[in-house]
Order: C-alpha cells, then structure tokens, then sequence
C-alpha cells in the first residue's frame, strides 16, 4: 500500500470515527458512571465489534445485505430495539453519583467488566448500515494488482488503533466530567439526557428506508 493511500485513508476515517455515535456515547456514559479504567472495556466490546463488522463485510455479508431487503430490515429492527431498550434504561437509571472507583457491591453484577465489554460490542455490531458501510470504503484503498488480505489487515489494523485511541478520549472525557454530577439532579438530567439520545438513535435505524 503506497503511503500516501494510507495516509488518505487515516485522515477520512478519523474524521468518520471522532464524529460522535452511539459507541461514543455509550463510552462517555460510561466512563461518567464507572470510571475511565472501567470504560475500557466498554471501549474494546466496540473496538471487537468494528473488527467482526469488518470481517464480515470482507467476506461478502455486506453485498449480500445489500441485495437481500428482508434481511437487512430484520437486523435493523434488531440493533433499533437494542438502542431503544439501552435508552430506557437510561432514563429510568437511579440518579446516584459516579462511582470512579469499584461499583458499591449491590452494582457489582450489572456494573462488571464483561457486562461493560457486552454492551461496547452490542451497540457497536446494533447497526448493520456499518457492513455496507465497510463494504463501501475498503475498495476505495485496495489495490487489485496487490495482496488483497494484506492490504484489508492494514486497514482493518489502522480502524482499530485508530477506533481504540478516540473512543478511550470519549472515555476519558467522561470520567473527567464526573465531579460536575454529583447531585442527584445532574445525574438524573444527565441519564435522561443520554437514554433520549440512544432512543432516538434507534428511533432513527429502525425508521429509516436505507
């Protein structure tokens, strides 16, 4: 891959990734909630998501997807509801302060690190517009007379670096806004704030015709 492809392609996918979503979102809320360090692992379940939509776009879902409507509706209105259902979760959240430590121990279960890492990955694999979306870019940086595999691990490898440092800064910044939420009114505008956001988001997938 000739070096100025590649930087190309840093500079358009930064700018696609540093644009706020639904996994950034989730990151910020949860590096309020829990902590930076915790939120990784809400980082890395969106990080794994990007690598297995990416995966699957390369060996050929995404076309099929786009071809197939039924199919494509029926995983929409999937990742819509699971949107929806994170954001009532939200807005009817207790309002209590951050913990940016560990969680008190009657949180421990729905606070742990696996439960954090499922919902990185389930928001970000919610959408399958990113399959057609991955099927749609990678093209753009391959190059036909050279190794395809190759070429799609540098830019599978680029995404993720690239993915992991942004949404680990959404993290960051979140936690860092937790001393501005310790009132219980701040939280609660805070959580409704988020659980709006998500279920328009959903809103959005499931009412959209592409």
């Amino acid at each position: 891959m000739e070096p100025w492809t590649w930087l190309t392609y840093v500079g358009v996918i930064s700018a696609l990734i540093i644009f706020p979503g639904p996994v950034a979102l989730l990151c910020t809320a949860h590096g309020l909630r829990f902590g930076r360090h915790r939120a990784t692992a809400t980082v890395l379940g969106g990080t794994l998501a990007s690598l297995v939509m990416m995966t699957l776009s390369a060996l050929g879902l995404g076309a099929i997807l786009a071809t197939s409507e039924t199919a494509f509706q029926l995983l929409k209105l999937a990742g819509g509801a699971y949107l929806i259902f994170l954001g009532l979760q939200a807005w009817l959240a207790r309002p209590e302060a951050p913990t940016q430590g560990a969680p008190a121990p009657d949180e421990a279960v729905g606070t742990s690190i696996p439960r954090l890492f499922r919902h990185g990955f389930m928001v970000g694999i919610s959408n399958p517009k990113d399959l057609l979306f991955f099927a749609a870019l990678f093209p753009n940086f391959i190059s036909v007379g050279e190794p395809q595999l190759l070429q799609f691990a540098i830019l599978a490898l680029t995404w993720l670096v690239i993915d992991t440092s942004l949404m680990s800064l959404y993290a960051a910044m979140g936690s860092g806004l937790g001393r501005w939420f310790d009132r219980p009114g701040r939280v609660r505008a805070f959580n409704r704030a988020t659980g709006g956001l998500f279920m328009a988001a959903g809103g959005t997938l499931v009412a959209s015709s592409q």
